[in-house]
């Protein structure tokens, strides 16, 4: 696995989740007022706060230092942890269902975005694509504008010395970190790139990667190097030629879609998720708002180094009440607070756990043990004063 996969990972997860938040504040946009603030209602001044708050946490130095060292990808849970601090560095708040859908669009929407790249090193155009939005975001805020071009900086000298390779294992590792969520939402089911199980789309059409010829020509050469004959073949896809190829620099035109915002404003009921079922059930709506299934909760045996390392990147950021007592926005990425508490409900719900009672096993073990004896002792021993094949076997059994 490429060890190089967690800043890329970090700040495309992140300028997913800045898409979803503005939208959502955008959506509950309103006056400047005071009671309306009371209220929970959002102005634009707090959306441009709780974005410049967050993209300063996200891009600070510190923060930066210890991300852009080599290391493993973390796991899903300490990824959505981290994320939620994030989040929580500003003086918005969000409940546990909320937080869950946040961390499923961003997820579903950068695996979209890896599944549809052209070729591995396209994964800077659409982290840079990321990073050009957040930089859209803060322009009003110059002290967090510098941050922003300052990791991007940071981001093109560490990634640009790296070979196709390693870019290829980048990309692997990022898919194995995705292989199994298979999450609908509503956006890829209404655009017909999702299926109802939850799987993506790849199209079969469109243009070629940089570099690269369109498919359904062979040419064979000699050993000289000239060619001899071509022999046309069906690719199976509408293909075209190669666009050209984008801007890896600080600034510049990336040639690509892909990371940029899919969620509009004039569409924020498309961003709803559904949970992919286990089996198919004809009953359930490909666009359903939320399938109550419960969550992989297994516990993870690297979960104590996970959250060492998010302490020490996390350093001294709380997720308590904002600095100066002041209180916190709640936001909701719910149409309606019964919607929310129903997720809660859903996914918030006791685990299941096996009690595992040692003290009967062991006397249940002594009480077999002895019973056997008892038939050990009516037998004859053998000859030779060997011991039985029936000890051996109880001896292992013992033993384990």
């Amino acid at each position: 696995m490429s060890t190089r996969t967690l800043p890329l990972a970090f700040i495309n997860l992140g300028g997913e989740m800045l898409y979803i938040l503005d939208q959502r504040l955008r959506a509950q946009n309103t006056p400047e007022d005071g009671a309306q603030k009371a209220a929970g209602v959002w102005s634009d001044n707090d959306r441009k706060r709780v974005l410049s708050d967050i993209v300063g946490t996200m891009f600070s130095k510190a923060f930066m230092d210890e991300l852009l060292q080599p290391q493993q990808l973390y796991s899903h849970r300490t990824m959505k942890t981290v994320l939620t601090r994030l989040a929580h560095t500003s003086i918005m708040r969000l409940s546990p269902p909320s937080m869950e859908r946040l961390y499923e669009l961003m997820i579903m929407a950068f695996k979209y975005q890896v599944f549809l790249c052209p070729r591995p090193k396209d994964l800077l155009l659409i982290s840079y694509n990321h990073i050009d939005a957040i930089r859209e975001l803060v322009k009003d805020t110059p002290v967090v504008l510098n941050q922003v071009d300052e990791t991007h900086r940071r981001v093109i000298e560490v990634y640009s010395p790296l070979s196709e390779g390693e870019f290829q294992l980048l990309r692997q590792t990022l898919l194995i970190f995705f292989q199994d969520l298979h999450i609908r939402v509503s956006l890829f089911l209404k655009n017909q790139t999702q299926t109802p199980t939850g799987r993506f789309v790849l199209p079969v059409a469109g243009p070629v990667p940089h570099g690269v010829d369109v498919p359904g020509l062979i040419r064979v050469f000699d050993a000289r190097g000239r060619e001899l004959r071509r022999r046309e073949f069906p690719s199976g896809g509408s293909y075209s030629s190669p666009v050209r190829g984008g801007s890896f620099d600080l600034r510049g035109d990336r040639s690509t879609s892909l990371g940029r915002n899919i969620f509009s404003l004039q569409h924020p009921e498309e961003t709803r998720t559904c949970k992919a079922p286990r089996t198919q059930d004809p009953a359930c709506s490909l666009t359903c708002f939320f399938c109550p299934q419960q969550p992989n909760d297994t516990p993870n045996p690297l979960a104590k180094e996970e959250l060492n390392l998010l302490a020490r990147l996390m350093g001294s950021v709380g997720a308590g009440p904002a600095a100066g007592g002041e209180a916190g926005f709640r936001l909701s990425l719910f149409p309606t607070e019964q919607e929310e508490q129903e997720a809660g409900a859903a996914g918030g719900g006791q685990l299941d756990v096996v009690s595992i009672q040692a003290m009967q096993d062991e006397q249940a073990a002594n009480e077999l043990a002895r019973i056997a004896g008892q038939f050990a002792e009516e037998e004859e021993p053998p000859a030779g004063g060997g011991s039985s094949k029936g000890d051996d076997l109880l001896a292992l059994m013992d033993g384990l």
